[in-house]
């Protein structure tokens, strides 16, 4: 009679911030598959990163120098799996690492991406590529219309960014109203606006006039108001969801409300209003209107869980709430990690999961930025993933975090 040998359950180390170690079972891979065609019920983006050259001198100060095809394709696991890329973003380490001239080369390399793949593309506009810190109204408008020009002779959808230069100059609301109106005028095609708060830039306080959100909230929908028919979208990341609600429900009729809110996503998202009917081979955006009940998506967490993204929204475009809130739910605790304070570090997190999951070479970042986070920091993040089905390929995530443990004398 022959006998059988029980295989072994594949377990990983994890480090606590008191030095230990402990060990936890590894679950396997969940069985997500990619949608046939594009997701329905929301819109959503994944704010993705960039992956550096290894070799290359990524120090602090020095100019990115980008590693293109691993980053690039990056992009195309993103539109493999149904969900848009939003490009050039915070979670590209604009003002934390990537220059002008590789901000440039960004936008028109991924722009080319989303047509050989037929995704969708949004990218930031920003001031950031005047070099001096502080600058005139009139020419935060230059600097932003030269931006948006460049954006949209490049085929993507334009994200109006929060200044820098902006929050520097501004002395009241009227300033903020003037930028913006001259900036939106001056856009061929609506535009998302990002509403960045001070948990991911502390230069941005008081952004819209005010520290107090819902008097800036007044600015933001007036700028709306007074440029009727050039504001697709609000990408709010304030951390606050009863603030973003407030917001979504006094937004314009097809205006969209873009969750940011990388610590309260699945209840914005998943939000009151039922998936609707979409009648075949018409106009799913139309028919869906403003979404009142639910917000859209440009979350960097979607970039560092892009499989369960898309799985979970594929359960809201089968009408299946529930599977919607038990695939997505879990990995709420997991982003609250990767962005906990101070949350500007989060990129870190983006990138180290991009690392585990093969996404690239070697775990490293432009600007020397791999190093913002503790190693216990990142072991909760294995830990978290793990549980929240995040790992894409759990042995090699257990494989590299081990390698990466015995590099730091650590044994694993």
């Amino acid at each position: 009679m022959p006998t059988t040998t029980a295989t072994a359950t594949a377990t990983f180390t994890l480090l606590r911030a008191d030095g230990t170690v402990a060990a936890a079972e590894l679950n396997e891979a969940p069985a997500f598959t990619k949608p046939a065609g594009p997701l329905r019920s929301r819109v959503a983006y994944a704010a993705a990163h960039v992956v550096p050259v290894t070799w290359a001198d990524n120090t602090p100060g020095r100019p990115a120098q980008v590693d293109w095809d691993a980053t690039l394709d990056f992009r195309r696991h993103v539109y493999s799996w149904g969900l848009g890329v939003a490009d050039a973003m915070d979670t590209a380490q604009r003002n934390m690492g990537l220059d002008a001239a590789a901000t440039r080369e960004l936008i028109a390399r991924s722009a080319q991406v989303a047509r050989e793949e037929g995704g969708s593309v949004v990218v930031g506009v920003n001031t950031d590529h005047v070099d001096t810190e502080s600058i005139s109204i009139p020419e935060i408008i230059d600097a932003y219309t030269e931006q948006l020009h460049f954006t949209e002779d490049q085929g993507a959808g334009p994200v109006l960014m929060a200044s820098r230069h902006l929050a520097r100059a501004a002395t009241s609301r009227t300033d903020y109203l003037r930028v913006y109106g001259a900036v939106l005028q001056a856009a061929s095609t609506p535009v998302v606006l990002h509403w960045l708060g001070t948990a991911f830039d502390p230069a941005l306080e008081g952004y819209f006039g005010s520290a107090d959100w819902e008097s800036a909230s007044d600015v933001l929908l007036r700028i709306i108001a007074e440029n009727p028919g050039k504001v697709a979208g609000v990408k709010m990341s304030l951390l606050d969801a009863s603030a973003e609600v407030s917001v979504r429900e006094r937004l314009p009729e097809g205006v969209r409300m873009f969750t940011g809110d990388d610590f309260n996503y699945v209840g914005l998202i998943g939000g009151s209003a039922p998936v609707p009917e979409l009648v075949e081979g018409s106009n799913a955006d139309a028919q869906r209107g403003a979404g009142k009940g639910y917000s859209d998506a440009l979350l960097g967490a979607f970039a560092a869980i892009t499989p369960v993204a898309s799985a979970a929204i594929q359960a809201l475009d089968a009408s299946d709430p529930a599977a919607y809130e038990s695939i997505l739910g879990p990995t709420e605790e997991l982003s609250r990690q990767v962005f906990a304070a101070p949350t500007f570090y989060y990129k870190t997190g983006v990138a180290f999961l991009s690392w585990l999951n093969g996404h690239q070479a070697a775990f490293q970042m432009v600007g020397g930025l791999h190093s913002a986070r503790s190693l216990p920091h990142l072991s909760r993040i294995v830990e978290l993933a793990n549980a929240s089905g995040a790992l894409e390929r759990p042995e090699l995530a257990a494989e590299r975090w081990h390698g990466l443990l015995r590099l730091n004398g650590l044994d694993a």
